[in-house]
């Protein structure tokens, strides 16, 4: 009998394997189309082709990873290119052109049922319900045999109150943005998960201004009527967070619920603070204290039980962080599942650079909530006792801290000012005043008298303490002056809420008519009165005044809704 040769038995074994992947592309197909009839329903490993999103016009996706945890998420950034995995474990990606909000890009559409509502303006621009649709049509179109990213979740840790919302992206590292940002559903809160605001984030999808009606390539747009976000043109993961609490800024209120851009605490004996702030005031460093709890990092309700998180996770600014200054927030730049947006890295160590700010001044870290280490995990508290309201004024004339009158709050909470550093953008060679409403102007869609009637009414029946602290310039600007150390704005935030600075005695300001306590332990005396603590003090009394104007032109706006007491506070 003849033997095979080595060439037969080879080409033999070619034929098999060429067989079996026949085989197993046809068994795949057969799969697919098994998936594809019935839907969403059906799931391997969490992952579908194609199939589960025809509710949002979205069909002949090609893989569809659903609600994937952190580790999956990792795996599938690495494999994709999207970031790196840093010295001890967190990622680093880099957000592109864009490494801030877009603001100038922001849209709702002007549709029936909440063009009244709505406070048309610089900061609510109205778009063409006709072009979104044509708009999405085009997305839904560029979605077909892309892999695509969905995080089901829930924004407000309130069972009354909570959102349940779906984040459908292009990019790995921003489902875990989401992930990190939203409050993550359990596996038997996903079975019963019944979405009511979809955001769909495509980076890679941009605009044509002349059709669209787009200001640029770049597009966030909000349809209350769709309950739909659509999200094109920039990697900047902060438009996601935004833009939700753009939505629960204009649906909680018309229920009676206050919707606030700020931080929150408790004490251990449970009593509540909140910090309202913009960025780099303070809001989520003076909120992580390690002798308080935290509820949440940057966004609440209020309703008749007390505050509640939007949120999961916080999304810190890092720039220059140091571990002495903020060790939690410092210790979170180190762990698995932090994402840190623009950090620089060095690519042959892993080993980031907090103080580097060649990509942006703007670097940020995204982590969920659960990797501070004192936190309350239900993300809820009871009723504020104290209100703590945070400006950095460059300008360096605001005291350290004051007590608020119950006008005093509702002026500067409307007013909501910080200032600009002299040399942070191009043109300013000097302090500019910045006014941003409640505290958040960008992402409140109702009338500012709307937030202001609820944060009174809700002051008033809870007996809340209110206070202004400046954790900006003491002694003068920048330049003359010098920011207000850490150190002393926590001693100040700690005595106000634990008492010590109520039960002392207090100055009025001759210039904006503001209670200061006149000691604090740890706090030198003359950084109190900031007109002592200048030099100059003819130069403070003239930028005082000057700034005592700024506050009132501003204020101009809102005289006509507010009472009169309180539009004379200035």
């Amino acid at each position: 009998m003849k033997q095979e040769g080595p060439g037969r038995k080879i080409g033999a074994f070619l034929r098999s394997v060429s067989q079996l992947h026949s085989l197993l592309c046809l068994l795949s197909f057969y799969l697919s189309e098994i998936l594809r009839e019935r839907g969403s329903d059906v799931k391997l490993n969490d992952i579908t082709r194609g199939t589960g999103l025809e509710e949002h016009g979205i069909t002949n996706a090609n893989l569809i990873y659903w609600t994937s945890p952190t580790a999956v998420l990792y795996e599938q950034i690495v494999r994709r290119g999207e970031g790196l995995i840093s010295h001890l474990g967190a990622l680093t990606v880099k957000t592109g052109h864009y490494t801030g909000r877009a603001a100038n890009e922001k849209f709702i559409v002007d549709e029936p049922g909440s063009r009244e509502h709505v406070n048309w303006g610089k900061v609510n621009r109205p778009f063409d319900s006709d072009k979104f649709d044509s708009l999405y049509k085009r997305m839904t179109a560029y979605m077909q045999g892309r892999d695509l990213f969905v995080q089901d979740c829930f924004a407000g840790a309130s069972a009354e109150h909570a959102l349940p919302v779906r984040i459908i992206t292009e990019r790995a590292w921003h489902s875990l943005f989401a992930r990190n940002m939203f409050i993550r559903a359990t596996p038997e809160q996903l079975k019963t998960h019944r979405t009511q605001f979809t955001v769909i984030d495509l980076p890679n999808f941009h605009a044509l201004p002349s059709m669209d009606g787009t200001n640029s390539e770049t597009f966030i747009i909000i349809n209350f009527a769709r309950r739909l976000v659509i999200i094109g043109g920039t990697s900047y993961a902060g438009e996601i967070k935004k833009s939700i609490f753009t939505v629960l800024n204009y649906l909680l209120p018309q229920n009676d619920v206050m919707s606030m851009h700020c931080s929150a605490n408790a004490a251990p004996s449970g009593d509540v603070a909140i910090f309202f702030g913009l960025s780099g005031t303070g809001k989520t460093t003076l909120s992580a204290a390690p002798n308080r709890f935290l509820i949440g990092d940057d966004e609440h309700g209020w309703d008749d039980k007390g505050v509640f998180n939007f949120e999961g996770g916080c999304y810190a600014k890092v720039i220059n962080l140091s571990k002495e200054s903020e060790p939690e927030i410092y210790d979170c730049t180190r762990k698995f599942g932090t994402i840190l947006e623009n950090v620089a890295i060095d690519t042959i160590s892993r080993r980031i650079d907090l103080d580097d700010d060649s990509l942006t001044e703007n670097t940020r870290a995204s982590y969920p909530i659960t990797h501070i280490p004192n936190i309350i995990p239900s993300g809820a508290g009871g009723h504020p006792t104290h209100i703590i309201m945070l400006t950095c004024d460059a300008f360096g004339v605001l005291p350290p801290i004051a007590r608020l009158t119950p006008e005093q709050a509702m002026y500067h909470f409307l007013s909501g000012y910080t200032a600009k550093v002299a040399g942070t953008e191009a043109g300013v060679t000097e302090p500019q005043a910045t006014f941003s409403t409640c505290f958040g102007a960008p992402f409140m869609a109702l009338r500012p008298s709307r937030y202001a009637e609820l944060l009174g009414r809700k002051i008033a029946s809870h007996d809340v303490t209110c206070w202004l602290v400046n954790t900006g310039w003491s002694g003068g600007g920048p330049g003359v002056g010098g920011r207000m150390k850490i150190a002393y704005s926590r001693a100040l935030v700690n005595s106000a809420l634990d008492g010590t600075l109520g039960a002392g005695e207090f100055a009025k300001d001759s210039v904006f008519g503001l209670s200061v306590p006149t000691a604090c332990p740890e706090v030198a005396t003359e950084v109190l009165n900031p007109r002592n603590a200048w030099g100059d003090k003819e130069a403070y009394d003239k930028t005082a005044k000057k700034l005592v104007e700024m506050f009132r032109k501003n204020f101009e706006q809102f005289a006509p809704d507010t009472t009169a007491e309180v539009a004379a506070v200035l």
